[in-house]
Parts: C-alpha cells; structure tokens; sequence
C-alpha cells in the first residue's frame, strides 16, 4: 500500500514537502499517548532473540534510525514505536541554524537514492535538549549527533562542540561527533587526525563527566581514503572511544546520473559503506563498536553487516522508499533468520565473516 502511495502521491511532492507531510503525522501520533503506546506495542521490537548490548547500553533490537531524519529530537518517542531500536537525533549545533536554501533535498528514484545539501538545519542544543528532557511514554534508546555551526570558524570548532556537548550528553544514551556531512564547508577537514585529536578529546571529557558517562563515538565519510580510515581508527582506540559510526552521506556521483551538490544516501552508497565497515574490523576487532550506516535496505543488508562485524545497523532512506513499516519488517525477518540459523543470541553472529 505503501509503495502506491509512493509512486502515485509523495513522488510527486517536492520531497522537502513531503518530509514535512511526514513530520505533521509523527507529530500527531507523539501527542496521542493512547495511540502511541498501542503503536509501540504492535510494531516495536520486543523479541528477545533481537537484544544487544553495545558500550554498555541495552538495545532491543539492533536496527536503528540514523541522524538526520528528526533533526530536533521532536520525534523519538513515535520513531521508537514504529519499530526503531535506537534513534539518534540531529545533526543538533550549539547554535540555531537555517541551513542551506532550497531546494535542498532530491530523489533519485530510479538509484533507491536521496541527495542532501540540508546544511545542518536544526533548533540549536538548547532546544534539542528541552525536548528530549520531556516524559515520551515509551521506551526509546536515544543517541545525539553533534555537529559545527556553519559561522563558526575552524579555529572555534572545538569550543563550538562542547558547548553542544554540554547541552546534550547528560540527556543521550550515547554521544556522536558528526565531522563527515559534505554540507557544512570544511567540515570534513575536521577528519584530519591533527584536527580531529583535540576535538574528539575534549567532547569525551564532557561525555565521561556525565552522571552515568555518555559512551562517544565519532562518524565518518566514506570518502576517506584507506589510509585516513585506519588513522581515524587509531585515534578512536588512542582515546578510547566507544565506538565509530560508518559511513555518512558521500560525494561521489558513481553510478548515477544527477549533478546537484551534496550528500548522496541510498543503494549506491551500500558497496563502499561495506568496504569500510570491513577495514574498519580488520583494524579495531572487537575492541570498538561498529555502526554500519549506508545502503540498508532491508534484512539481507542488515544481516550482512552484522556477519562483517557491526553491533549496530542504521538506516534512512530507505524509510522514505519502504515507508513506516520498514524497521517492524525488518526487525521481524531478522528474528525468523536467527531463528532458522540456531542462533539463540543475536551476539553469535557479529563478525562471523570478519577476517
């Protein structure tokens, strides 16, 4: 049903309108407690062949929502019911933001793919943090991405995610610096590990500090090279990170055909989010945990990625080609799948391909 309204109606709306459409809805549903709770009942995750622990925190399921679809943390709670287990909010700055004119924000349909030059869009960290201090009526595991303001010059970059920090990590699960969006300029130079040292070690000062410390995890481009992957690997273990999230949005046009600027997500990023997810597994084993982001689909994709060493699985666009239903899918397939391979905990399977 879904997918006719898809290809008859919301295809054919500007997809930032759309997105819009979708939001009013979440809304609805995140003011009707009822409804809500009976929601999450049906769709969220509750088997419990499905939990994992990762950096200390209990997930009830490993497939999760990725930063950028509630960019203000309006919609953790009906997220989660629909199926969601962790949702992580942002991309959130220190300081209230536009983002980038529009149009911003592109379907290319034909490659199951979306491009995004949002800029960082958000409410500020003031804001972020009132709503996720609200009661939510449901379990939701919560992580906060984190990201530079667009004035804020490099120089300024580090004062600039604490003040996020600050905000934020008393009230996240778990904590992510966000230094891979192709959308903010010079953010990704922040990737450089001459850079990225002094800020990863002063946000994971804010984190440890919190009442039950914030686990921090760093996300990254796929556009690095090899050798930038396995140096920002190092450093996360030189830290003692919790954990890489891998990959973000990439710059690369590979196999399709549009031109306009920004982020590109989908099923063309799936091969390299993969490539990284492996090297990243053959550098750090088990010692960190891996959150495999881009090109996920549907179970076969997650299944893959937990094979190749992922604890933690994320997706977006493909929410906006399958529709609400997608993790409560997805989640149930994973389930039969363990099932049917004799695996009575979800753990048995993380890395089992992994050189």
């Amino acid at each position: 049903m879904y997918r006719l309204m898809f290809k008859l109606v919301l295809s054919r709306l500007d997809p930032e309108g759309a997105h819009h459409l979708t939001v009013r809805a979440l809304r609805l549903l995140s003011v009707t407690p009822g409804v809500k709770r009976l929601v999450h009942r049906r769709l969220a995750p509750s088997d419990p062949i499905l939990r994992v622990q990762a950096f200390g925190v209990h997930f009830p399921g490993p497939f999760g929502l990725a930063a950028g679809f509630d960019k203000d943390a309006g919609f953790v709670a009906a997220m989660s019911a629909l199926g969601f287990g962790h949702v992580e909010v942002g991309t959130v700055t220190a300081h209230a933001q536009p983002g980038n004119a529009r149009p911003r924000l592109f379907r290319l349909v034909a490659n199951r793919a979306i491009i995004n030059r949002m800029g960082f869009n958000n409410a500020g960290a003031t804001a972020a943090a009132r709503m996720l201090s609200r009661p939510r009526g449901v379990p939701a595991i919560v992580g906060v991405n984190i990201g530079k303001t667009k004035v804020v010059p490099e120089s300024e970059a580090v004062d600039d995610y604490v003040t996020s920090a600050k905000e934020l990590a008393p009230l996240a699960d778990y904590l992510v610096v966000n230094v891979s969006s192709p959308n903010t300029p010079g953010l990704r130079d922040l990737q450089a590990v001459r850079l990225l040292g002094p800020l990863l070690r002063a946000v994971k000062e804010v984190a440890d500090g919190t009442p039950k410390r914030t686990p921090l995890l760093v996300k990254i481009a796929p556009d690095l090279t090899d050798e930038d992957v396995d140096a920002v690997a190092d450093l996360a273990l030189e830290l003692g990170l919790d954990g890489i999230i891998a990959t973000n949005t990439t710059i690369s046009r590979e196999g399709v055909s549009s031109t306009e600027t920004g982020g590109l997500s989908g099923r063309p990023l799936k091969a390299r989010s993969m490539e990284v997810l492996r090297r990243l597994r053959a550098r750090v084993g088990d010692r960190l945990v891996l959150v495999s982001v881009g090109g996920v689909e549907n179970v076969d994709d997650v299944w893959e990625r937990l094979l190749a060493g992922a604890t933690l699985v994320q997706g977006y666009s493909g929410l906006i080609y399958e529709g609400p239903l997608w993790a409560h899918r997805i989640n149930r397939a994973l389930a039969r799948r363990l099932r049917r391979h004799g695996v009575a905990d979800l753990r048995e399977i993380i890395g089992r391909t992994a050189p």
